[in-house]
């Protein structure tokens, strides 16, 4: 599903954030992306959204050069993709409900869709019942939870995480890890990056290690 070929991504100033990377995820993986901080994790999910392009190389999102993508074609790439961030990035006046259901909304979905698929995505994380809250009302985790169902209502073939337990303790961090676990297993391919190396060490999954920039080891499942 995903191909980087001799991929390198070099910013203003010459610093790189990846080097030469070269590698393959399959449709349907969970893939954890690790290495210290500034290894370049950040960097190979940008782009994959499309919101770096790379210097040199290539990057194949389901056999497509999207490096060579226009700009107009970018939100509809996007629209493929769940995006989770440590920073949840919701919007503080809006409900629950209203902020898992912007995608939706821009997407130009029935009201009843939109209803309807909400209420799934909010059930498959657990907070059906906080629908009407807003999000200071909620904890560290369920707001978490709020940014992992907004990623995931409009159904995307992959899904992405950037640090997405960062912010959470240890128990709270193997919760999501694990509700991440259940979204793979209905066939969302997933690839979520993150430094807590103690916490994957509770998972099973393959794992690719940055260092500086280069792919240092690709470890199957263990």
């Amino acid at each position: 599903m995903i191909r980087f070929e001799q991929v390198t991504k070099r910013y203003p100033g010459g610093r790189e954030g990846l080097v030469d990377v070269s590698m393959q995820i399959g449709a349907g993986e969970l893939v954890f992306v690790t290495g210290h901080s500034g290894a370049g994790k950040s960097t190979l999910l940008k782009l994959i959204a499309l919101i770096e392009r790379p210097t040199r190389g290539q990057v194949l999102v389901e056999g497509r050069n999207i490096g060579r993508l226009p700009r107009r074609a970018i939100p509809a790439h996007r629209r493929q993709i769940g995006m989770v961030f440590q920073d949840h990035k919701l919007l503080p006046e809006r409900t629950v409900f209203e902020n898992v259901a912007l995608p939706l909304l821009i997407a130009g979905l029935r009201r009843r869709d939109i209803q309807r698929r909400v209420r799934a995505a909010l059930d498959q994380v657990g907070l059906l019942d906080r629908e009407q809250a807003r999000p200071e009302m909620l904890s560290t985790g369920e707001q978490q939870r709020v940014g992992i169902a907004r990623a995931v209502v409009g159904r995307p073939k992959l899904l992405i995480a950037d640090e997405p337990t960062g912010n959470l303790d240890p128990a709270l961090s193997l919760e999501i890890m694990l509700l991440f676990r259940r979204l793979n297993e209905v066939g969302v391919t997933m690839l979520i990056a993150t430094h807590d190396i103690g916490l994957l060490d509770q998972l099973s999954g393959r794992r690719l290690m940055l260092d500086a920039g280069r792919l240092a080891a690709d470890l199957g499942l263990h």
